[in-house]
């Protein structure tokens, strides 16, 4: 009924439906992706050419960023199978990991805590997807609910928008707090909570925001267009 979910996923099922199923009610979160290289073989960005550089899954929101970035670089890359100038490998973000130990892949345009848990295996942060942006913001997790509930329960919508307004502010005014509470959940969600070197640069990445940046949403809606996945 009410989800938090990335502009890529909205924005396909919005179209899908024809714009029958769902509706953006407030922002939660901006930023947060990086380019995570090798420093070995990748040294500039230039170097990108001819690489494998993972991306979570093939349309998702860090997939098609990736795709804009390589076509404005000048570069061609198929969209369908991700082969080109670029060889961009769609991968699970829980397997990213052990793909760039294994050296399979070169790198990683992938979001937080991904990208942090590769550098502490010895990726480089080559570029943070911030600096592309007016701003340095750009949606990265909208709130949406579906059309149906919001039409049959608007006061359980209220409420329930209100919670993350006071949450979000909660968590921008005890940062230390609010990432202690993130970890506690991780770890009772997987049994394993996430070490304070990737936590750390991580939860700083990320801003909370209510803001649902809908000009960044509109250009990321283009941006999928452009690659042909929409």
């Amino acid at each position: 009924d009410i989800g938090f979910i990335g502009p890529s996923p909205s924005i396909n099922g919005y179209v899908k439906s024809k714009g029958t199923n769902l509706r953006i009610i407030s922002g939660s979160a901006s930023g947060g992706v990086k380019l995570v290289v090798n420093p070995d073989r990748i040294k500039t960005l230039d170097d990108l050419k001819g690489k494998k550089i993972a991306t979570p899954q093939k349309g998702n929101t860090q997939d098609v960023a990736f795709l804009n970035w390589i076509a404005e670089k000048g570069w061609k890359v198929d969209p369908e199978s991700g082969k080109g100038d670029v060889l961009v490998v769609r991968t699970d973000n829980k397997v990213t990991p052990d793909a760039f130990k294994s050296g399979s892949i070169d790198g990683a345009w992938v979001p937080e805590p991904t990208a942090s848990k590769l550098v502490t295996d010895g990726a480089k942060v080559l570029l943070d997807e911030t600096e592309l942006w007016p701003d340095k913001k750009f949606v990265i997790t909208n709130v949406i609910v579906s059309q149906k509930f919001l039409k049959e329960h608007p006061d359980v919508v209220e409420a329930v928008l209100k919670g993350t307004v006071k949450t979000n502010e909660w968590i921008n005014a005890n940062p230390d707090k609010a990432k202690a509470s993130a970890n506690a959940a991780l770890k009772a969600e997987t049994g394993k909570e996430l070490a304070p070197e990737v936590i750390d640069p991580a939860w700083q990445s990320i801003l909370v925001t209510d803001d649902p940046l809908a000009g960044t949403l509109k250009t990321q809606a283009d941006y999928a267009v452009k690659a042909k996945l929409i």
